[in-house]
């Protein structure tokens, strides 16, 4: 694999000071865009809308491979911050958990503007989160909405030991249904982290039927093909993000 990822072409303004290099060959003379030293923008309302909700998902593939490879985008983020006051375009919607090591932003090497985030332990949805989703989709126009769950998901293990503790216990208590419905044949305990992370991506996978279940505004822009509602795992041995789609 090169050095340089392909610039994405839904992203025109992704990059700034582009240099162009003229080649000749055999056939005439090709133009050649090459990227370089230059600082990632803030999506703007065009590239945002020019972008399909698939379109989106490999954006933050390409993101991910990034963040795995160590070599991020130049992120000017006082100057993303300036080109943000003036509107925001964002691409995407995400639900993650509130573990500190997975910021969604820097996984996905997505700049200021680029996504929604709401975070909360477990990734569980309620009636708050909903409507945020509804307000980024419906009125924002993002075209995808993300549950981003995590191997070894200290809620959800807490959830298979029936901690208590406050008003977690209530918050847990909303994840317990995904460790009935995950089928494991290994050890069901929250030590064995093999079924924790089972347990996990069920949760997931619940979250988006949640989603559907209790937001009519969301399936119905789901149903219309205006925007996806995809589940994804984040790795935290080495890094990955895996998006899968959940069947109705």
């Amino acid at each position: 694999m090169s050095d340089q990822l392909p610039q994405d072409p839904s992203r025109r303004s992704m990059l700034r000071r582009a240099l162009t290099l003229s080649a000749v060959s055999v056939t005439g003379i090709a133009s050649v865009t090459i990227p370089s030293i230059s600082f990632a923008d803030s999506l703007s309302k065009e590239d945002r809308d020019d972008m399909t909700p698939d379109g989106v998902i490999e954006h933050f593939k390409k993101g991910n491979l990034r963040f795995r490879e160590n070599k991020p985008l130049k992120h000017d983020y006082l100057a993303q911050k300036r080109q943000s006051t003036a509107g925001q375009y964002p691409a995407a919607v995400i639900l993650s958990c509130i573990d500190s090591r997975v910021a969604a932003e820097i996984v996905l090497d997505a700049g200021i503007g680029e996504t929604f985030n709401s975070r909360v332990a477990g990734n569980i949805t309620n009636g708050d989160m909903l409507g945020s989703m509804e307000f980024a989709c419906a009125v924002a126009g993002a075209k995808l909405v993300v549950v981003m769950g995590h191997t070894k998901c200290g809620a959800v293990k807490g959830a298979i030991a029936n901690a208590q503790l406050g008003n977690l216990t209530g918050l847990l208590d909303k994840i317990k249904p995904a460790i009935e419905k995950t089928q494991y044949s290994g050890e069901r305990k929250a030590s064995n982290y093999d079924f924790v992370n089972a347990v996990a991506r069920k949760n997931v996978e619940l979250t988006v039927e949640n989603i559907r279940r209790n937001s009519p505004v969301l399936k119905e822009l789901e149903d219309k093909k205006k925007i996806k509602i995809v589940g994804s795992m984040y790795h935290l041995e080495g890094g990955r993000v895996e998006f899968f789609e959940v069947d109705d």
